[in-house]
């Protein structure tokens, strides 16, 4: 659904009730459109309050995803730190019932003196912003300037006074009265839809939010105004402006193939059997809907030129196989030309120079009245027949040598087909810059990132941060998310007594079970299977097979690419990976 007004004011009065008071302590920028406030608050330790003015995904709320800062710091992040590190969070207001809130700061300025400072967050789709403004509310800095260039209604300058948008044509929810909604309910059409005239009569609303109040009045979503009682829809639209008044939320996911689809301050009956999770807070609930999502959207735009490296060059790989497999069937067609020589040099008494084609007997082949076949072979009246026959040999000779070099390249083509498969799958779950970096390393230690951005000079070598997991019996499993990372949980991290999993014949992740000297139980195993099979190109929520064995049985053959490995000794087992439950083991995120 989208960010309505009803879920701004479920989100603020959320971050009232635990963090005002608090003071800023760090302030990052993940992205250009994200922002993340670090508050100390008594009681409640470190608070992290999250600002989306992205068009994809606007948002305010608590998280409890790390925020992870870029190493040179946006120009706005540096103006948020000067303003704000320091200062007490001392209100947050939404403003009115739109989709705009304002946060208050209190704090001193560079010279000691006291001031105000108000961050100002509009949650409007591809419209968001976030801007900055002093006491009097002027405008210091903002993500999206606007001029009169581009808004001859609203302009968003600094040194203007800050004003909300312009109103729309519809009354205010919280305000109305059950008798204008039953007046404008009697002048509207009858074969206007429900959800159209809640939409369209009142602002800050969301679809999703008038789909629900028509369900609940009607037991449909789609119900047009002549079918709806009024009365019924009346109580159930005050009934959910109440809970808004009253602050009164239940945060609910709609989860779909176990995937969630759709969110709520309130629980969505109109989706009927599928499946719907509670959470104790809204932050949580934003965690859980956004937070794959988020990181998806993350790495398409950090990772945008080696997505688009690694997809050129897996379709250019498949066009290369497609053609030499061709090529390959050609090839079979080499028998057929030493038989031709063989004819010829048997028959070469009836042939001479000269001769554009000749007919033989081809004593290999019978016909149905047991007669032996007869075989048309062109000639080059150029050559002798002893010539022409040789002709074909080397046709022959040409066909079996391209054969075996062709039957070479494929394999390695397949080989290195099948290493951009791991590298893509890595992509897909890569979470951080620095899993992003070891990826560009990887490829650069390769040869294939001459057309990638350039490392930096002088970085420093770092140790690749995986993955950790906790299973049920307390042991603790890493996970590669890449081939670099794979190769340290692998080679340098685990004991050959540990126990090493990997999806059978998918490219994807290595995992390992540190175990000591103590034995997993069943659960332990399979929940390890389940991690292996969650961070592998299997299908998600698919029975996947995994292998798994002891450590000390997998080697990497020299020569091979970066995530190669050959074991011995496997077991192998069937897991359906559930999200959910690979989330909660999840001990570093």
């Amino acid at each position: 659904m989208a960010f309505d007004a009803g879920m701004l004011a479920a989100s603020v009065n959320e971050i009232r009730n635990i963090a005002v008071g608090g003071r800023v302590d760090r302030i990052a920028q993940p992205s250009r459109d994200e922002v993340v406030l670090t508050l100390r608050c008594a009681g409640e330790g470190a608070v992290k309050i999250l600002i989306n003015s992205g068009s994809n995904y606007p948002r305010i709320g608590i998280t409890g995803a790390a925020a992870e800062n870029p190493e040179k710091p946006p120009m706005f992040c540096v103006l948020l730190r000067k303003h704000l590190i320091g200062s007490r969070f001392v209100g947050i207001r939404q403003l009115g019932f739109e989709r705009a809130a304002e946060l208050e700061f209190y704090g001193h300025d560079e010279l000691g003196f006291p001031r105000t400072v108000y961050i100002i967050t509009e949650v409007m789709g591809k419209y968001s912003n976030l801007i900055i403004a002093d006491g009097d509310r002027r405008i210091i800095s903002a993500l999206r300037v606007t001029d009169f260039s581009e808004n001859n209604k609203r302009q968003v300058i600094v040194g203007a006074k800050y004003e909300l948008p312009p109103k729309q044509n519809k009354a205010d929810p919280l305000r109305a009265t059950e008798q204008e909604f039953l007046s404008v309910f009697e002048k509207t059409s009858p074969d206007v839809l429900g959800e159209k005239f809640i939409t369209a009569n009142y602002f800050g609303i969301s679809a999703t939010v008038a789909r629900e109040i028509v369900f609940r009045a009607t037991r449909h979503v789609d119900t047009p105004i002549q079918f709806c009682d009024a009365e019924t829809l009346c109580k159930e639209f005050f009934a959910v402006i109440n809970r808004i008044k009253e602050n009164s939320y239940e945060p609910t996911l709609v989860v779909n193939e176990g995937r969630p689809c759709e969110y709520g301050f309130l629980p969505l009956l109109q989706y009927g059997a599928a499946e719907q999770k509670s959470f104790e807070t809204i932050g949580e609930l934003f965690d859980a809907y956004f937070g794959e999502r988020d990181r998806e959207e993350r790495t398409k735009k950090r990772a945008a030129d080696l997505m688009k490296f690694v997809s050129n060059a897996e379709n250019r790989l498949k066009k290369k196989l497609e053609l030499q497999r061709a090529e390959l069937a050609e090839c079979d067609k080499g028998e057929k030309f030493k038989k031709l020589g063989d004819l010829i040099t048997a028959n070469i008494y009836k042939i001479k120079k000269g001769d554009k084609k000749v007919k033989l007997t081809d004593y290999e082949q019978m016909n149905d009245d047991g007669t032996f076949g007869e075989v048309e072979i062109e000639l080059d009246e150029r050559l002798s027949p002893s010539a022409n026959a040789q002709k074909y040999y080397k046709k022959y000779a040409k066909l079996k040598t391209a054969k075996v070099e062709l039957s070479k390249q494929i394999k390695i083509g397949e080989e290195e087909l099948e290493y951009f498969y791991s590298v893509s799958n890595a992509l897909s779950h890569a979470e951080t810059l620095a899993d992003l970096a070891e990826i560009r390393e990887e490829l650069d230690a390769v040869k294939y990132a001459s057309k990638l951005q350039k490392k930096q000079k002088n970085q420093k070598p770092h140790k690749p941060v995986v993955a950790r997991f906790e299973t049920s019996g307390g042991f603790t499993v890493l996970c590669g998310k890449n081939n670099i990372q794979n190769e340290y949980i692998t080679f340098k991290v685990a004991e050959k007594s540990d126990w090493w999993f990997h999806a059978k014949k998918n490219q994807g992740a290595h995992v390992v079970m540190l175990c000591g000297d103590r034995e997993p139980d069943d659960s332990d195993f399979v929940e390890a299977a389940e991690i292996a099979a969650y961070y592998s190109r299997a299908e998600a929520n698919e029975k996947t097979e995994v292998d798994y064995t002891k450590a000390g049985n997998v080697k990497k053959p020299s020569g091979c690419k970066p995530g190669y490995v050959i074991y011995r000794s496997n077991f192998s087992c069937m897991v359906t990976p559930d999200p959910d439950k690979i989330s909660k083991m999840r001990k570093n995120k």
